[in-house]
């Protein structure tokens, strides 16, 4: 699930809690489901929203080094995902 299912499950809900009007004789309570369905539509948006923020974290080194036999800089550059560290 990610962050539109979220959304639309908030959605849902809210619609579920405020906008239907139906007696179902007292055995399905529909306020408290679409409730239900708005809490659970928050906890995926959030949870969605934590794992895509830590996905793009990335990090970067750069490392300049002398070449002994020519005098030549040689610049090396390494990147890693998901803030796994450097060997």
């Amino acid at each position: 699930m990610g962050i539109g299912s979220g959304i639309a499950l908030i959605a849902i809900g809210a619609i579920v809690a405020f906008a239907v009007n139906v007696d179902l004789g007292g055995t399905v309570d529909l306020d408290l489901i679409g409730y239900i369905l708005m809490i659970a539509g928050a906890v995926v948006f959030l949870i969605s929203l934590v794992l895509v923020l830590r996905r793009r974290s990335t990090v970067t080194q750069q490392r300049v080094s002398t070449d002994p036999a020519s005098g030549d800089q040689i610049a090396t550059r390494r990147s890693t995902d998901n803030g796994d560290p450097l060997v």
